[in-house]
């Protein structure tokens, strides 16, 4: 049955990333609430600004759009809103008990435990509003535009805390921003690597907003014998009041109308050690096979340039079909007409399948990308079933009920390769129907330990919480070889990246929105 969204009761950063649309500046705010009818007041006012799905489907619309924003609450935001007792009891626990009560499953410990969070993180957060624009003057704008409304209603308070690389000074939003390079805009984090290439694509999806192909899930249609093909995931998985890939509708909040269209979203603030990264790279590097770039590739599973090191196991291959991928999106940033940015999206479309459009099903013992790679671990698109594949209808069936939207940005600057000081990393916004079996599963199981891939206790080389043993690292990771090549083991991997901060939310439709700044939310 064909699923038909309602793009205008969407809100917008669940469909599209808006950073692909040229929105590179970002502020994300933070407020509480004080009194129930205020902050319904404020609710109301901000209805009107928020940026629905429909917008990425017109490029006229498009084009007209300087400024996006975008809300979503925690579980005390909606009950601080007067949101009835019935309606707050329906709401899944996970999201009922916040990010901070879920850290052990989250593995949340040592320099990430939420005692060592920025200051704002031990504030009483109960709305979030995005903004992301083109120039950093309707950004200003937009800020300044909110603040008066909190103002002139009253009891909304923005909420101070986000740390800076100045020690000891705190800012009252959460900047961000893509990183430039001679002032030219890049997809890179502070690792390097290229970031944000592949999302899921569900059904309800326009294919101007995603992929099908490297998006969706492989399905076999008959035969066991033939080639399975690309699907669109089941909708219910990423939006509440659809079915999900069970053929069952994911848990959501009653009455109905206050979930359908809506989401959850785990925010997570994650700080990177470059310094600690690249020294490990540059130590290991100057003995691995291949050398540095080579370890870099082998710990993400792709190049630093995107490309998928399954379908480019070669650096110059990979170097030249990134250059391609580049070429076109610049084609894209210098379009003058409309016509010329129709052609050149699709162009660019065409290449980019070869950064997505990939499995791991000639690639099952990792020899070209690791069975630990970080990407392999997030998505490991059907190779779970190790070479079984043929057995099942859907061969990705066991990772297609665990994928997730992924939003965000990096934040910070780190002007020198060799420090660990100073406060850089990526906003990282995971939005799925489910905050246990998605976002929770995937770090509880599959980053953070790695029985799933065979890889006993191993954790995620990036993102996994690697334990110390007096003062030493206790990371590992096998990088599997070939019929030519011994696998090569990694021993003493330190924690890259810690945790500073974050909460889930609940992302609700603009109906949803309308009845909650109304106060006639009804579960009767």
């Amino acid at each position: 049955m064909e699923v038909r969204l309602n793009y205008t009761d969407i809100q917008g950063n669940i469909l599209a990333h808006s950073v692909e649309f040229g929105f590179f500046k970002a502020r994300y705010l933070f407020f509480s609430i004080n009194k129930v009818d205020n902050g319904r007041a404020f609710v109301r006012q901000l209805l009107p600004l928020i940026t629905s799905a429909a917008v990425w489907l017109s490029e006229e619309n498009t084009r007209a759009t300087a400024v996006t924003t975008n809300v979503a609450f925690t579980y005390n935001g909606l009950k601080q809103l007067g949101l009835p007792v019935l309606s707050l009891q329906s709401f899944p626990d996970e999201f009922i008990v916040g990010m901070r009560g879920r850290r052990t499953i989250l593995g949340d410990d040592g320099r990430s435990d939420p005692e060592c969070w920025d200051k704002v993180w031990h504030e009483d957060i109960h709305v979030f509003v995005s903004i992301e624009a083109r120039e950093d003057q309707a950004l200003e704008q937009r800020y300044a535009q909110i603040l008066a409304m909190a103002a002139e209603i009253g009891e909304i308070h923005l909420l101070d805390g986000h740390r800076t690389a100045v020690d000891g000074v705190t800012l009252p939003y959460q900047q961000a921003s893509v990183l430039y390079e001679k002032g030219i805009p890049t997809a890179k984090e502070h690792f390097g690597y290229s970031d944000g290439i592949s999302n899921p694509f569900f059904e309800g999806m326009p294919d101007d907003l995603g992929n099908v192909m490297g998006g969706g899930k492989k399905v076999r249609y008959g035969d066991p014998e033939q080639p399975s093909t690309w699907a669109p995931l089941q909708t219910g998985e990423f939006i509440l009041g659809y079915q999900d890939e069970a053929q069952e509708y994911p848990v959501a909040p009653t009455p109905p109308l206050l979930a359908k269209n809506g989401s959850f979203m785990a925010y997570s603030k994650f700080h990177e050690y470059v310094g600690r990264f690249n020294a490990y790279l540059d130590t290991c590097g100057a003995v691995f096979p291949g050398g540095k770039e080579a370890l870099a590739a082998k710990f993400v599973g792709r190049w630093r340039n995107g490309a998928p090191l399954t379908s480019f196991p070669n650096e110059a291959d990979a170097n030249a079909i990134a250059l391609k991928r580049q070429l076109a999106l610049a084609a894209i940033n210098t379009a003058k007409t409309t016509d010329e940015l129709v052609n050149a999206r699709a162009a660019f479309k065409e290449i980019n399948k070869k950064f997505t459009a990939f499995d791991y099903s000639k690639d099952i013992e990792g020899s070209r990308c690791p069975v630990g790679a970080h990407t392999r671990r997030a998505n490991p698109r059907g190779s779970l079933e190790f070479g079984q594949d043929k057995a099942f209808n859907t061969p990705s069936a066991l990772d297609d009920r665990r994928r997730m939207i992924r939003r965000g940005l990096p934040y910070g600057i780190a002007p020198d390769p060799a420090s660990n000081n100073g406060d850089h990393g990526t906003i990282v916004m995971s939005i799925c129907a489910s905050i246990k079996r998605q976002f929770e599963f995937v770090f509880q199981q599959w980053l953070n330990y790695g029985n799933d891939f065979k890889l006993a206790n191993d954790k995620d080389p990036i993102l996994g919480n690697h334990d110390e043993l007096n003062g030493v690292p206790q990371g590992r990771m096998v990088v599997q070889g070939d019929q030519d090549t011994a696998p090569y083991f990694l021993s003493q991997i330190p924690r890259f990246i810690e945790t500073r901060g974050g909460d889930y939310f609940f992302i609700p439709s603009l109906t949803a929105l309308n009845s909650i700044g109304e106060g006639i939310v009804d579960p009767t």
